[in-house]
């Protein structure tokens, strides 16, 4: 007559949760196209600049809204206009920069970054907007 085991109680723990992996290629190329329209757009005639469609249509303004504003005067070295547009738009050009300049092999980044860094930005939107 064959045994069974004794019944053991387990406790399993929640699997960790994976990195976000980027491809650095892709972000240089997306680097180098975001610098380069931040250096064209300004001097193209009649630019009168991108309309976030969330704002122009609740009053609310997106996480990204001044972004592309952001990143002109990054561009051009008006530190003072892109941190009062979003600040994010300076840390996104000294990103592409490094990635132009260092050209990692590999990029990991904790999962938690992106949502956090997102609920940031919204939270200094709505905070220029006053509408916290």
């Amino acid at each position: 007559m064959r045994r069974l085991p004794a019944a053991r109680t387990c406790v399993r723990l929640p699997h960790p949760v994976r990195p976000i992996v980027l491809d650095p290629g892709e972000l240089r190329t997306a680097g180098a196209l975001m610098l380069g329209a931040g250096a064209l757009l300004p001097i193209l005639p009649g630019h009168p600049g991108i309309v976030c469609p969330l704002r122009a249509t609740t009053g609310i303004p997106c996480p990204l809204c001044g972004m592309t504003t952001s990143v002109e005067a990054t561009v051009r070295l008006d530190l003072q206009d892109a941190l009062a547009a979003n600040p994010a738009g300076v840390l996104a050009v000294a990103l592409a920069v490094v990635l132009l300049a260092l050209r990692p092999r590999r990029l990991r980044l904790p999962w938690l970054v992106a949502p956090l860094l997102l609920l940031a930005m919204w939270a200094w939107e709505l905070h220029r907007f006053s509408i916290l």
